[in-house]
């Protein structure tokens, strides 16, 4: 009620010098109303105008995180190494860090990928790299492949072994070789202590078979993990990290609710997957680090927390899986 007084009491008022205009009351009624109009004014800014904008303004400062809390937890697979950043690759990273995002892993999945991604890391101190051979990169492999991987893996910016795993979508006729090779790239990991990252694609059931029988001595992160119940459940009783990518925010992701809702905030992991799987609302367009934001935002809302409590959790589960200072 009071609200409604508050934001009629100028309307009241112009409507009173109006009336006094036509029937010729005094100069000191007209002076008065206008002062109450005045003062209406000045009441209706301050208690219904300004908190407005204070609140698109929260939303606004949540949405532009400008500080060092968010670590992506893949920070950008598959995306400095790619093709796609050949043009404009020192420019975006540039904007990337202006933007929040103070540290970053650039995920190798071929040998060729993976120099890359070292040589960015080498030229940037707030970019880390992994190196690894993926299920999708095999078609060529020899096993001195493997000799190479170890190579690479003693550069002392690689902070794990991957991406590695299994993918039965894109490769149906080498199931075998890609076991193989996952299960060579796990050794090596236990061998050079690191952690291990995990691409899986319709492979579930082989992936966690996989590890159930190998053990993983640093254990490591499911990339864009998959949104099935049974992956997060036994990913998350091995030890691993779940980590959250652009799919996250898909309007067609049915149950990303509730797989957010299974992983605890110590074993959460948020990433792009760039330079592919754009969040939404920038679904389609190529994907880089500064839009980790929107992934953070989905959790948030999820979980009935601030945005900055996902930054700086998922932040710290980064630096302690990588082993980043």
């Amino acid at each position: 009620m009071m609200l409604r007084m508050v934001f009629f009491a100028p309307f009241m008022a112009i409507g009173g010098i109006i009336k006094a205009l036509s029937t010729n009351l005094s100069m000191s009624w007209i002076i008065g109303l206008g002062v109450v109009c005045v003062f209406g004014i000045v009441l209706v800014m301050f208690t219904v105008v300004m908190p407005k904008f204070k609140i698109l303004q929260n939303l606004v400062d949540r949405l532009n995180l400008v500080t060092r809390e968010i670590l992506t937890g893949l920070g950008v697979i598959r995306a400095f190494s790619n093709e796609k950043f050949e043009e404009d690759r020192e420019e975006v990273l540039k904007e990337i860090y202006k933007s929040g995002v103070t540290k970053l892993v650039n995920a190798g999945y071929s040998l060729e990928s993976s120099k890359t991604a070292i040589e960015i890391a080498n030229a940037h101190d707030f970019i880390y790299a992994t190196v690894g051979i993926s299920p999708n990169d095999i078609e060529n492999f020899k096993n001195e492949d493997l000799d190479n991987i170890v190579k690479l893996a003693n550069n002392k910016k690689v902070v794990a072994i991957g991406e590695i795993g299994l993918d039965y979508y894109w490769n149906k006729e080498n199931k075998s070789l890609q076991k193989e090779v996952f299960i060579s790239q796990i050794k090596i990991a236990n061998e050079l202590n690191l952690p291990i990252v995990i691409h899986t694609r319709e492979a579930i059931y082989d992936t966690l078979e996989i590890l159930k029988n190998n053990s993983c001595n640093r254990k490591g992160i499911f990339h864009c993990c998959p949104f099935n119940v049974d992956l997060v459940r036994e990913g998350l009783k091995l030890g691993f990290y779940i980590s959250f990518a652009g799919p996250t925010t898909f309007k067609n992701s049915k149950n990303a609710a509730e797989i957010i809702n299974m992983v605890p905030l110590d074993k959460m992991l948020i990433e792009t997957d760039s330079p592919y799987l754009s969040p939404e609302p920038l679904r389609g367009k190529r994907n880089d680090s500064r839009n980790v934001k929107y992934i953070a935002q989905k959790i948030a809302d999820v979980k009935e927390i601030s945005i900055e409590e996902v930054a700086k959790r998922t932040y710290d589960n980064a630096k302690k899986i990588f082993e980043i200072k």
